[in-house]
């Protein structure tokens, strides 16, 4: 209850009780102002309810860009480009005290090259309770979305998902994996919310954001990247250029993915289409020792050796990137702590 409300009750119990026709009128100050002094204290215990609740406030919601810069720095392997796009973007983004759309961003490339962990830092970086936030919403399309004779009802339900959770907290965060496997049309009954609208049916959600997690593309930024590493060049000299338009459109024109010819693209709503590169030996072994560090134990660089060597690398005879990047390391890594203990 808001604290003027909670006055003009108290107010009214007094007025209209029978103590307070026999009150006399200094006895009648005294209650107002003991009516006063307790609405006050209500508001400081409501104050006081916020730190203790997550809430849409900024106790709960506070862009921390130090925070991103250093896990992107110090936690994010061989993704120099995407490190760079996001956080530019979602610095600007939250820096802003009037977007004029959503932060949109398409994240694609092989699986356990970083998508899931970058959309992670990105929540910890925004909000305190990071994944676990009550206004942090994740989709996974296999889960939420697995029957395309569903479709129709799952246009109006993600509709009102969306909806509902923005009118609860315009600082609301949605996270879509596996966009590879969504049914064509379905995203694009979200596309007036990610428009340039300043509100819908009285609605705004222009300080919301949007991340898409996407394998679709993948193929091409392995292209990209082989091109690259054969004319003897480092893979820091790739930059967004050599793979934003092609991403894009390979992304737009594949029939099995959730963007096949969607309106977000053709609109031009997404603002960012992220690459992941895949991921060498190097950064298999960096991805080793960080787990280690992560799970309190000492870095071991000859275990970190023996779980990045223990993996699959393309192409067969000069094994230079991971099949599966970083995915796999968390259990290579019980295997060989075991070994090694």
């Amino acid at each position: 209850m808001r604290p003027r409300k909670q006055h003009v009750l108290l107010l009214w119990l007094l007025l209209h009780s029978s103590v307070a026709a026999a009150l006399e009128p200094i006895s009648t100050t005294i209650a107002v102002g003991m009516a006063a002094a307790l609405t006050g204290i209500l508001a400081r215990y409501q104050n006081i309810f916020y730190y203790f609740r997550e809430c849409c406030r900024p106790e709960w919601i506070s862009f921390n860009i130090t925070r991103l810069k250093t896990d992107l720095d110090n936690k994010l392997f061989g993704q120099h480009i995407a490190s760079r796009i996001v956080l530019k973007a979602v610095n600007g983004f939250m820096s802003n005290p009037n977007p004029k759309k959503p932060l949109v961003l398409s994240l694609h490339g092989w699986t356990g090259t970083g998508k899931n962990f970058v959309s992670q830092l990105i929540a910890e970086s925004v909000f305190a309770e990071g994944m676990h936030s009550r206004f942090v919403h994740v989709f996974t399309s296999t889960l939420h979305f697995p029957h395309v004779e569903h479709i129709a009802a799952y246009k109006s339900q993600l509709q009102e998902w969306v909806r509902g959770n923005v009118t609860n907290c315009e600082r609301s965060m949605f996270i879509f994996d596996e966009m590879d496997k969504m049914h064509p049309g379905l995203i694009d009954s979200i596309k007036p919310y990610l428009d340039y609208y300043d509100k819908l049916d009285g609605v705004s959600y222009r300080k919301s954001i949007f991340i898409f997690l996407s394998n679709a593309g993948g193929d091409g930024i392995i292209q990209t990247t082989l091109e690259f590493w054969k004319a003897g060049k480092n893979r820091e000299e790739i930059e967004l250029k050599d793979l934003e338009t092609t991403l894009s459109l390979s992304v737009f024109n594949n029939n099995k993915s959730g963007f096949f010819r969607t309106s977000l693209i053709d609109k031009n709503l997404v603002d960012f289409f992220v690459p992941f590169l895949p991921l060498e030996y190097q950064h298999v072994v960096q991805c080793a020792m960080a787990e280690m560090e992560a799970r309190n134990l000492k870095p071991n660089p000859d275990v970190a050796d023996k779980v990045a060597r223990d993996l699959v690398y393309f192409p067969k005879s000069e094994r230079v990137f991971s099949v599966k990047g970083c995915k796999t390391i968390e259990s290579k890594l019980d295997f060989y702590t075991d070994v090694h203990i």
